[in-house]
């Protein structure tokens, strides 16, 4: 007889293992594969102030600047022509393609920027699609939005001047727009946004203004639209220093990364002063010119900020005072010269 040990076990006989009752997932916790990690507070949903905030109005002063420059110059070329070759609707609507213009750049740079990674550490005002405020897709609609008013804006210009070559420079400008930080290898990673500022935000801004109203491309608006181009691209430079180490780590190599901290905060020096030294050809020529100058008052500040600043939130200052700069050289230019 066997003993007990050997005798064969029935498994009939032993009962199933009782299961752990399944857990339910805590209030407020994502039970799906990749939600939101437990301890972590859920993301604040964009409101409208954060959706204000990402078309950074701070930085509208640099597309209404070279409009306001090249409307002044226009106005006096219509005027030494004796005729009623002043339009305001095509002043208008140039202010609307820049301003446009304008933010959508600022909300595609938010969008592709998030998508890329490239924000996730980035030490300046939150974004929408980095923080996860906004779903990605949205805040790229919005971008496309605006493009589209500038496209609608400058189909205006276009048909009211009958310069049907004028479509291709509008293009251009959105094509550009987009590719500065979005596309497969978006230009602005490889130290060229300056470059693209300084051409669409400063010389076809303030140039194409004049021609659109006087059908004149006179010495006057290249030179704003040079100065103007320029206080733009200091602009840009100061706050890519402020993101200088991020954009380092992302892998995006602008000019302040290839450059380095020092130069190139020397180098916004320069191209924020620059343009007071081309004011000196507005102030022989035009009366009032010289009140201009006043916009050092806020142009020395920044240059002497963005020289010793040592946090990023001293470089938004600068920002700020930058794009103030640029608003009071436009608006300063084109009063002196065409009123």
């Amino acid at each position: 007889m066997a003993s007990p040990k050997q005798q064969r076990i029935d498994p009939k006989t032993v009962p199933a293992p009782k299961k752990a009752p399944a857990k339910k997932p805590a209030s407020g916790k994502s039970g799906r594969p990749g939600g939101r990690p437990p301890g972590v507070a859920p993301v604040k949903k964009a409101t409208l102030g954060d959706w204000i905030g990402a078309a950074r109005p701070f930085t509208l002063p640099l597309s209404i600047a070279p409009v306001a420059a090249g409307t002044g110059i226009a106005y006096l070329v219509t005027l030494g022509e004796g005729g009623p070759g002043w339009h305001w609707l095509r002043a208008l609507a140039c202010l609307a393609v820049a301003v446009s213009l304008q933010i959508g750049v600022n909300f595609a740079n938010d969008y592709s920027d998030g998508v890329r990674g490239t924000d996730k550490h980035r030490s300046g005002p939150r974004r929408l699609t980095a923080s996860g405020a906004a779903k990605p897709r949205t805040v790229l609609a919005v971008a496309l939005v605006f493009f589209a008013l500038a496209a609608v804006a400058g189909a205006i210009i276009t048909i009211r001047t009958e310069q049907w070559w004028l479509f291709a420079v509008g293009a251009a400008a959105i094509v550009a727009a987009w590719f500065y930080t979005g596309g497969k290898r978006p230009y602005g990673y490889y130290a060229l946004g300056e470059l693209f500022v300084f051409v669409f935000f400063g010389l076809v801004a303030t140039v194409g203004t004049t021609y659109v109203i006087a059908f004149q491309l006179p010495l006057d608006a290249w030179l704003a639209g040079t100065a103007i181009g320029l206080i733009a691209c200091a602009a840009l430079m100061v706050g890519n220093i402020r993101d200088r180490e991020q954009d380092k780590l992302a892998g995006k190599r602008t000019l302040a990364v290839l450059m380095g901290d020092r130069a190139s905060r020397i180098v916004f020096t320069v191209l924020i002063l620059v343009p007071f030294g081309i004011l000196v050809y507005f102030h022989l020529l035009y009366l009032n010119a010289y009140l201009v100058f006043f916009a050092l008052l806020a142009a020395v500040p920044a240059a002497v900020i963005t020289l010793f600043a040592k946090t990023p939130g001293e470089l938004v200052i600068a920002l700020r005072l930058t794009g103030l700069t640029a608003l009071v050289y436009g608006v300063g230019v084109g009063w002196a010269v065409g009123f």
